[in-house]
């Protein structure tokens, strides 16, 4: 390992925000590089890995699924990469988090309609269960 500083997996995990469990999870998916290890077989990382788990976990943040944390850090450390290319993943992100976001606001209207036809008090009829059950929830 080129890095002067190192950590093992718990003291890397702290620096950048996530578990050692995904520290392990993004090496097995191949976005963290295989690591040094010592002779007794501990993982050792570096800065460099350390700043890489930060990008990886900020992505997330954001929501990019797995693939696109792979674009984006091959983007990433690619010192030739045109900008372009990393727009584009951005604004597929933002088009799928507003289909997605559409999706859940229709959802939460449809609840709220039940929600607003059901008198709430002590007789059994009860729309939200009639319209999740297939039946359109009638007005009272």
């Amino acid at each position: 390992m080129n890095n002067a500083a190192q950590f093992n997996i718990g003291e890397a995990a702290a620096r950048s925000g996530v578990s050692a469990k995904m520290v392990r999870h993004y090496e097995s998916l191949g976005l963290l590089p295989t690591v040094a290890r010592t002779e007794a077989g501990y993982r050792l990382y570096g800065d460099k890995e350390v700043h890489t788990l930060r990008f990886i976990r900020r992505a997330r943040d954001l929501g990019f699924s797995m693939a696109e944390i792979a674009e984006l850090l091959k983007l990433w450390q690619n010192s030739g990469r045109a900008s372009a290319d990393v727009k584009r993943i951005a604004l597929r992100h933002v088009a799928d988090l507003e289909r997605r976001m559409a999706a859940m606001a229709e959802m939460r209207d449809s609840l709220k309609h039940l929600a607003d036809c059901c008198q709430g008090d002590h007789r059994p009829d009860c729309p939200i269960l009639e319209g999740l059950s297939g039946h359109e929830a009638i007005a009272s």
